[in-house]
């Protein structure tokens, strides 16, 4: 490993920007994938793919333990302890992904939601599934370096690689989904092995001496360091739930065709959650350092609270442009009828309101994992997903009696869903105080986020009575350019 010349640190706008504009140019990639799949597979083997993966990322993420998360919370206060901690942290989880990996061959999870595609594929979504929970600890050891971009370059790459396989795979003529599952899993092992390499040469060099407790004390030993990560490991067993909940409900009562629509109505939901998901990543070690001075930690939050307003009618109005005008000419016309039910850009229209909740929820989400009571994080995230279950069970297997209601269902599901998520962080996090003193700022949130999302649905012009949302975007970016170093 090398020393850099000067240390960067994490800078929350800095980073985000990186992260976030990194994350859209990969999602933009995988946007263009998607496209090639459904061109390429039968639409029940395009389900047959992505229920897979989506199966296997949920079952095997509680194998990360939360460690990486401890890593991005602490290791920006001794970055040259960074790559021992890593090596550490793939100890642990190697010890206890052999059980996991067990335990899937002897459950078989695929069968809870009738999915049975051929082995090959189960197999590559499985080595996909674990490949992802590898690169978490080098992309959180970069990010606490200060090397946000250098995270966000191995994103791209792995993208990157995987797109270009795909149309590879489709210019030649191949229809296997064992083939294009295969790509999946090339391109993610670079990506983490281009992390990994990158954040050994970035992390400065070690003095010798390995004084974990200068990070946290709960880092002295590995019982101690377990038990701290206990509730982000318990947070990740839970955490894919809410946001696949809907889908695999969808599946489990309609079949992978139906399924797979509710898929490509996600597509963009999900591009758009690259944005509070890069917030949340540059927000922690940050939120993290700053917990100790109460001050500082509600200037970090303000800021936040600011770009999320800021960034908020950007998606929203910028969302719901781009998957009206390219999703028609994008995808097979039997994703976007009533083929299978419901249009999956209609679909999409019901979730752009859970994004815009989900994206102002991120200062108090992020508030939550950095704060000193990781249980409290836990309780949380189990709140939400209970919520969503519940909300799932009603909208999706009780009250539909047919494709089309079970389809709207569970978009609705989904959007409700986040609208608790931010009510619950609010709550947990003590942010009510602060909420009310901007309850002009909130309740204009909301009411024109309604309007617009009413409107994009019932393809009327509410959608103009949102329009005072973009009053919240100079706040945000000068919230932004005050972060950039």
């Amino acid at each position: 490993m090398g020393a850099s010349a000067s240390l960067r640190r994490p800078s929350s706008g800095r980073d985000a920007g990186w992260l976030v504009g990194a994350d859209l140019f990969a999602v933009a990639l995988a946007f263009i994938g998607q496209i090639v799949l459904t061109h390429a597979l039968l639409a029940e083997h395009y389900g047959w793919m992505v229920l897979a993966i989506d199966l296997f990322a949920s079952f095997f993420l509680i194998i990360d333990l939360g460690l990486p998360t401890l890593l991005a919370r602490d290791g920006g206060r001794v970055p040259e302890l960074v790559p021992t901690a890593i090596w550490r942290i793939y100890r642990l989880q190697l010890l206890v992904s052999a059980p996991f990996v067990i335990l899937a061959l002897l459950l078989r999870p695929a069968e809870w939601i009738n999915l049975n595609p051929p082995f090959l594929v189960m197999l590559f979504a499985g080595l996909i599934a674990l490949v992802h929970v590898a690169s978490y600890a080098p992309r959180s050891g970069l990010r606490v370096l200060g090397e946000a971009r250098m995270e966000a370059v191995t994103k791209v790459v792995e993208r990157l690689i995987t797109t270009l396989g795909y149309l590879a795979l489709y210019f030649i003529g191949t229809t296997s989904v064992v083939a294009f599952t295969f790509v999946f899993f090339v391109g993610a092992s670079i990506g983490w092995l281009l992390a990994l390499a990158l954040v050994m040469f970035r992390a400065p060099a070690s003095t010798g001496h390995e004084d974990w407790t200068s990070l946290d004390p709960s880092w002295a030993s590995n019982k101690s360091l377990l038990y701290a990560a206990l509730p982000f490991a318990i947070t990740l067993g839970v955490l894919p739930y809410v946001v696949r909940i809907e889908k695999f409900m969808v599946a489990g009562s309609q079949g992978s065709e139906v399924a797979a629509v509710f898929h490509v109505a996600q597509l963009a939901w999900l591009a758009g959650l690259v944005v509070p998901a890069a917030m949340r990543a540059a927000l922690l070690p940050v939120l993290g350092a700053s917990r100790g001075d109460p001050v500082l930690h509600h200037y970090e939050m303000e800021k936040a609270a600011d770009m999320s307003f800021g960034l908020l009618p950007i998606g929203l109005y910028g969302g719901a442009l781009i998957v009206a005008i390219f999703a028609p000419i994008a995808f097979p016309s039997e994703y976007l009828d009533t083929t299978y039910g419901a249009s999956a850009v209609d679909l999409f229209f019901v979730l752009l309101f859970g994004w815009a909740m989900t994206l102002m929820a991120t200062p108090t989400y992020t508030a939550l994992m950095a704060g000193e009571n990781s249980w409290k994080f836990t309780q949380f995230i189990g709140l939400v997903l209970a919520a969503a279950v519940v909300l799932g069970w009603l909208f999706i297997l009780v009250m539909p009696s047919n494709a089309t209601q079970r389809l709207y269902g569970a978009a609705l599901a989904s959007s409700l869903s986040a609208t608790i998520l931010l009510f619950i962080s609010w709550a947990m996090s003590g942010s009510f105080q602060h909420v009310r003193q901007r309850s002009d700022d909130w309740g204009l949130m909301m009411l024109c986020t309604t309007f617009a999302v009413v409107g994009f649905v019932t393809h009327t012009l509410w959608w103009v009575f949102g329009l005072p949302l973009f009053m919240f975007v100079p706040r945000g970016w000068k919230a932004m350019r005050s972060t950039l170093g």
